[in-house]
């Protein structure tokens, strides 16, 4: 049995297929999912699991290099927004908006749904390397 990093079976299939550049999406349980991407549904109720404690296990397993979230997030949502940026203090930020996350979304390699019901707690992770 795993003992370190993500124990979700689809997850971790997901971040050991990463290359460079490749994105995956943290998304709250209202985001829409394209046709045609993976879905990995954790939500079981409203609010669990939270969008940031996927987002930290995800983190704390997966080189990120760039971070792409709907500017939306500022003014709806500042906690989540502030919250985000504390967590990941290396990688850089993109801002865009919300109709535009949406079209991103669509060349994701998976979408993580999680139980999150506040606005606009997405995230689009992109793959860095570890060299």
């Amino acid at each position: 049995m795993k003992k370190h990093g993500v124990l979700n079976s689809e997850i971790a299939a997901v971040l050991a297929s990463l290359g460079h550049t490749d994105t995956i999406v943290i998304a709250d349980c209202g985001l829409p999912i394209p046709d045609g991407v993976k879905r990995i549904d954790l939500a079981v109720e409203i609010g669990k699991p939270s969008f940031l404690d996927v987002l930290q296990v995800v983190a704390d397993d997966m080189a990120i290099e760039k971070v792409t979230l709907a500017e939306e997030v500022i003014m709806n949502n500042a906690e989540v927004n502030k919250e985000v940026e504390m967590r990941l203090v290396e990688p850089a930020f993109e801002y865009v908006s919300h109709k535009e996350f949406k079209e991103h979304t669509k060349r994701a390699k998976a979408i993580i749904r999680t139980g999150e019901a506040t606005p606009y707690a997405n995230v689009i992770l992109h793959a860095g390397v570890i060299f």
